[in-house]
């Protein structure tokens, strides 16, 4: 029997407010534990939250560009469980009135093939559940021993939740999706992306069942995926262990299960609660959050070109392939950085390879802020067009390029200063590739009794002359006319 995946993710993402949702407390990463903390997000008793406008306003920002529709009127809700690192005993969250509900997103999403690459790029649609607001709780942290340490400074960040539709059939396409989301939370300057600080984290809810069916099978949700690696690989784990128990006529129980990246597997962490066992009644101390049509509007007006509109203009304008369009757009200076580059050039298609290629390697290599990168766009359109005039080869240009990283020179001043130029000149070339066959008679005899393989060696003698320097495609055709 075949079986298909049924899976949906849960991804908390931090909101990039200067303050926490409910108090004036900084919601700067790190620092010393516990220090920037204050009595409201520590949980004291007789002190009263005060919701944070700015998030509210970011958090609008999202529900809009995932075509969600904004309720008018949402309301916070306390969620009880204990945990040390939840001082109050409960989580201010929103629960049977959300802020947002019931949107779309339409993204590229491609299939893994054997070697590992993404192909077979195709147009799919992903719902959206719901995106609402809430606290972060603080963190655990376990040492070596048998000691844990509680630091509260995360503690009161605001959060929005995004639950989507159990609507990936596929690890990739879950990957897809995040990747998509924390690219467009990136773009609409609301969280920065970093799931290794915690401020972007993924639960995926993952069931199986036999295809053709519509009956959903016993899910199980795993928790704190802080990395698109560890998302696919506990999917791909736990979709095979569903699978190998039903095969085998186990139960499969609905639980909570965590991701162990060392054995490469998923265990259990707790049986999953249901949403009752959390208690949940409207937060007494916040009223109704009212959200008027005037002020979503306000905040949609706010709105840059969403990732996705950005990478199908580039392809269309450009001319440009899915893949490195993607990779283009993963981020709004970079394919600012292209779109600059690729208008000062005829050939896009080719700023495109070397961006995605030559340049990332280096920007990431380096780890630097883009706006300091001495190779600036001009610089790429120009080494370009150095290429497609015949003055430099690309294998002189990636030499030139190293130069460029770290000078920050003009292309054609770099090649200047090397000495690499291309001799394109017909006239000056034939002139070398007829004083190399007048002094090769053996070898031109060999050559035209059917030993073409010596062409290389006239390739090369002409090469030593100009110091590797001569345009390997006119030399070519001049050597074939001049040896007949």
């Amino acid at each position: 029997m075949e079986f298909e995946p049924i899976i949906g993710l849960e991804v908390h993402a931090q909101l990039l407010t200067r303050s926490k949702i409910f108090c004036g407390c900084s919601t700067e990463f790190g620092g010393e534990p516990n220090a920037r903390t204050c009595p409201v997000c520590l949980g004291l008793p007789g002190v009263l939250p005060a919701l944070n406008r700015e998030a509210v306003s970011m958090a609008v920002k999202v529900a809009l560009a995932l075509n969600c529709r904004i309720n008018r009127v949402s309301v916070f809700a306390r969620k009880n469980y204990f945990y040390p690192d939840l001082p109050k005993g409960y989580q201010i969250s929103q629960y049977d009135l959300p802020l947002a509900e019931d949107g779309e997103v339409e993204l590229l999403s491609g299939e893994r093939s054997k070697a590992g690459n993404i192909v077979n790029y195709r147009k799919k649609k992903f719902g959206i559940i719901r995106l609402h607001l809430e606290e972060d709780a603080g963190k655990s942290i376990h040492d070596t021993g048998e000691d844990t340490y509680v630091n509260l400074n995360r503690s009161g960040v605001p959060l929005i939740e995004i639950v989507s539709q159990p609507d990936f059939r596929s690890s990739q396409e879950a990957y897809d999706f995040l990747f998509s989301l924390r690219r467009l939370l990136i773009y609409l300057e609301v969280n920065d992306g970093n799931m290794e600080e915690g401020s972007l984290r993924c639960d995926a809810n993952v069931s199986v069942r036999p295809k053709g069916s519509e009956k959903f099978g016993t899910k199980t949700e795993i928790k704190n995926l802080n990395s698109f690696r560890f998302l696919q690989k506990a999917l791909d784990y736990e979709i095979q262990r569903q699978i190998e128990d039903l095969r085998a006529g186990r139960t499969v129980f609905q639980e909570t299960r965590l991701w162990d990246p060392e054995r490469e597997q998923t265990f259990v962490m707790r049986t999953k609660e249901e949403a009752h066992d959390y208690r949940y009644f409207p937060e007494p101390d916040l009223p109704p959050l009212e959200v008027s049509g005037a002020w979503s509007e306000e905040i949609r007006a706010t709105i840059v070109e969403l990732p996705e509109a950005k990478r199908e203009r580039l392809c269309a304008t450009f001319g440009i392939s899915d893949a490195d369009a993607l990779l283009i757009c993963a981020s709004r200076e970079l394919a600012d950085y292209y779109e600059t580059a690729a208008r000062e050039n005829r050939n896009p298609v080719a700023i495109a390879r070397w961006l995605t290629g030559d340049f990332l390697a280096f920007w990431k290599r380096d780890a630097i802020p883009l706006s300091a990168v001495r190779v600036r766009p001009g610089h790429l359109a120009e080494m370009v067009a150095l290429i497609d005039s015949g003055e430099i080869s690309g294998k002189i240009a990636k030499q030139i390029f190293e130069e460029i990283w770290t000078s920050g020179e003009a292309p054609a001043v770099a090649a200047q200063r090397l000495g690499v130029r291309q001799i394109s000149d017909r006239t000056a070339l034939e002139q070398i590739v007829q004083s190399v066959i007048a002094n090769n008679q053996k070898q031109v005899a060999e050559y035209q009794g059917g030993r073409t393989k010596l062409l290389g060696f006239f390739v090369g003698e002409v090469m030593k002359q100009t110091k590797g320097q001569a345009n390997p495609q006119i030399l070519n055709e001049l050597l074939k006319k001049n040896l007949g």
